[in-house]
């Protein structure tokens, strides 16, 4: 696990997987934040939203810039892991019962549908559509009952952030078992016909927000404006943190 820009990410894979698999098997709730641009601005303007990202087990990186940044200022090469891949990764595997909050109901009956022929045991799965409401204005112990009858070991989360990450940290102390994963626009890019990931190669490109800016305009303009004035400040801070680190190694002969 590496700390950059404030925010715990776990970069490996298999470590990952593993985490949250040591994680189902032990009592009480837990959560994993999938960390794109909108949470690593977010989480350098709100020490409190900080402390709700990294208060779960870690982050995962859904940003392709991240590790871009990483490499210019440390020369160190991490991969991106976004929502929509650990999503598919994890149904795919049918190694537990989940529950899928969030979104529409159309849109998760299109989910249904759609990722059935990963995992047939999908079938007997819930999909709940959570009310339209503030952080502060869900009934965490109800939804916590319903999650803990239900007995799922992975609870995927799709409100869109901050909300999401404020929800799990909200939901967290009532629940008894499993562990929260918000992947944000998954559920979209599986359950609906409208609004689809980037094709590959502007993905490989780092092009996928020019993708979703065309895809959902309203939305995504403000974020990417808000992204962009912050940037500079970020990876002047993130630079000042690697010279400050590095003056209180010991000296190599």
């Amino acid at each position: 696990m590496d700390n950059y820009f404030n925010i715990r990410y776990e970069f490996d894979r298999g470590e990952v997987h593993k985490a949250i698999a040591r994680r189902v098997e032990m009592p009480g709730g837990d959560y994993v934040c999938v960390a794109d641009g909108v949470i690593l601005n977010e989480v350098n303007r709100n020490p409190e939203y900080l402390d709700v990202v990294n208060g779960g087990m870690f982050s995962i990186c859904d940003s392709s810039y991240v590790p871009l940044y990483i490499k210019w200022i440390y020369g160190k090469r991490f991969p991106q892991y976004c929502g929509s891949s650990i999503f598919k990764d994890i149904v795919s595997s049918r190694r537990y019962r989940m529950i899928f909050l969030g979104s529409s109901s159309e849109i998760l009956k299109g989910l249904k549908k759609n990722i059935l022929p990963w995992n047939p045991d999908v079938e007997q799965m819930q999909f709940v559509e959570l009310p339209y409401c503030g952080a502060d204005e869900f009934d965490y112990k109800a939804i916590a009952d319903m999650v803990n009858r239900d007995g799922a070991d992975i609870i995927w989360v799709s409100l869109g952030a901050p909300k999401q990450e404020w929800f799990m940290s909200k939901l967290k102390p009532h629940l008894r078992h499993g562990v929260m994963i918000a992947v944000g626009a998954a559920f979209k890019f599986y359950g609906s016909e409208d609004i689809k990931r980037a094709p590959e190669w502007m993905i490989r490109n780092h092009l996928e927000f020019v993708h979703r800016i065309f895809s959902e305009p309203g939305k995504q303009i403000g974020r990417c404006i808000d992204i962009i004035r912050s940037l500079p400040r970020l990876l002047f801070s993130e630079y000042r943190r690697k010279k400050a680190v590095m003056a209180h190694l010991p000296e190599h002969v």
